[in-house]
């Protein structure tokens, strides 16, 4: 993986420059850690910087309530107390715990952790958050009567379905209770579908109403299927997020997330332990950016589009 060189960060062409919506960890620090300290966090930061990213979405995925709200309250302390923190994180991205437990949607993600979208929970979330909280990943068909979607909707946060399996119906109407986005598609999913009728398929069908991320890393989605979404979906609406978590920009070896054990492998993959299942990514968005341009031929226009103008998009915010 790329080392990071802050010289080459100062004088990048401006088109290098990214902003990712989904990031647990980097530079071998765990945001979802419960000891995560000052020290870390603003390495990690620094980290980023220097490997062209702009801003990022800390993001916090399921656990139990008592220690995702712990780990967004200490996540906001520490921003507080950084300028470079609070400068590169720009918000949090709440990913859990109202998700589907069906094996194969959790992912990586805690199934025991799972819950029912209620607006108590979310709101002990949010409050923890400090106001920090730009996005919420659900699952539409575990959220009853899509209260919850549609309380963050008109509350102004972004509600992304993820790590779900909506009929097409129910992703509609959670269409017009808010929903603008889905997380990292082709992923927190089984590995083997129904042949037509499948949560990729519903979403495509409905792709010039969400913004869509992806994880261009070449393992969560092969580059062959990837440059299909890429045709399917309008250029407006595609968002390349990293997943990275705490190995990203390190080598092989063990590293956690969320206080699982996560496996490194030569090929720099995150896996579980057993490797039954990836475990968010190790791949930055400056190597991203070269996987697209290398593997499906994108344009510098396109990489600056999907890895830094939509993203702030998303998040109502002017390209610069």
């Amino acid at each position: 993986m790329e080392a990071s060189n802050p010289a080459t960060a100062r004088k990048m062409n401006p088109i290098d420059q990214y902003f990712d919506l989904q990031v647990n960890g980097y530079a071998g620090v765990d945001f979802n850690a419960d000891g995560l300290d000052a020290q870390s966090l603003g390495r990690a930061c620094a980290r980023l910087r220097d490997d062209g990213v702009r801003g990022i979405l800390a993001t916090i995925i399921t656990d139990t309530i008592q220690r995702m709200t712990a780990r967004l309250a200490n996540l906001v302390d520490l921003r507080r107390r950084d300028p470079l923190v609070a400068e590169v994180i720009a918000g949090i991205h709440i990913e859990g715990p109202f998700l589907n437990t069906e094996p194969g949607y959790h992912g990586a993600h805690r199934p025991e952790a799972m819950r029912p979208a209620d607006a108590d929970t979310m709101k002990r979330l949010l409050d923890a958050a400090g106001g920090l909280t730009r996005i919420v990943t659900l699952a539409p068909e575990n959220d009853v009567d899509l209260r919850v979607t549609r309380w963050l909707a008109q509350s102004g946060i972004v509600v992304a379905a993820g790590h779900c399996n909506p009929t097409l119906d129910t992703l509609r109407a959670a269409i017009d209770a808010g929903l603008s986005m889905f997380t990292h598609l082709g992923n927190g999913c089984p590995g083997m579908l129904p042949r037509h009728d499948n949560v990729v398929q519903r979403v495509l069908a409905l792709a010039d109403q969400l913004f869509i991320s992806f994880i261009a890393d070449g393992a969560h989605v092969p580059f062959v299927a990837l440059g299909n979404y890429l045709r399917l979906v309008p250029p407006e609406r595609v968002v390349i997020v990293s997943d990275a978590i705490s190995a990203t920009g390190c080598g092989p070896g063990a590293y956690t997330l969320a206080g699982r054990a996560v496996d490194i492998g030569d090929d720099l993959v995150p896996r579980t332990k057993d490797h039954s299942c990836l475990m968010g990514s190790a791949c930055t968005m400056r190597r991203m950016s070269q996987n697209l341009r290398r593997e499906l031929g994108a344009t510098d226009a396109q990489i600056r589009q999907w890895l830094f103008e939509n993203p702030r998009r998303v998040l109502g915010e002017a390209s610069v």
